[in-house]
């Protein structure tokens, strides 16, 4: 009689299908780089989503969301126009104009009541910027 092949008695043994090593080995580095690559470096930020509303006439409505990974003391803020980390410290105390959040040349003032600042151009056109 034949040697019978031999099989194994536990049920999960040929739970994974029989594909070389290589093919995992790159299925685990592809899935690394996948969730390596979703991940910002810290102490920077990306915007995620924005929108404009140019329904009324004369002004322009945006709104945008950014990601940041902050290091420690910092926070979500605008630095030159863009999404940035910064002092944990401009955000509590309302002091916006600190975190440099116009573009260069324009002039920041607080509003009245400290929930946002303005960005004026030399040319006079104000941009009112009230975070959420």
């Amino acid at each position: 009689m034949a040697p019978s092949p031999r099989r194994s008695s536990r049920k999960d043994a040929n739970a994974l299908p029989s594909m070389s090593s290589t093919f995992w080995a790159i299925m685990i580095l592809a899935s690394l780089l996948i969730a390596y690559c979703s991940q910002l470096a810290a102490g920077t930020c990306e915007i995620v989503t924005l929108d404009r509303d140019s329904s009324q006439p004369r002004r322009t409505i945006a709104r945008q969301t950014a990601r940041c990974a902050c290091k420690k003391g910092q926070i979500a803020g605008t630095t030159r126009a863009r999404p940035a980390c910064v002092d944990a410290r401009i955000i509590k105390t309302k002091q916006w104009c600190e975190m440099l959040p116009c573009l260069e040349g324009e002039g920041c003032d607080l509003l009245i009541n400290k929930s946002g600042w303005t960005c004026t151009q030399p040319g006079g056109r104000i941009k009112t910027t009230t975070p959420v």
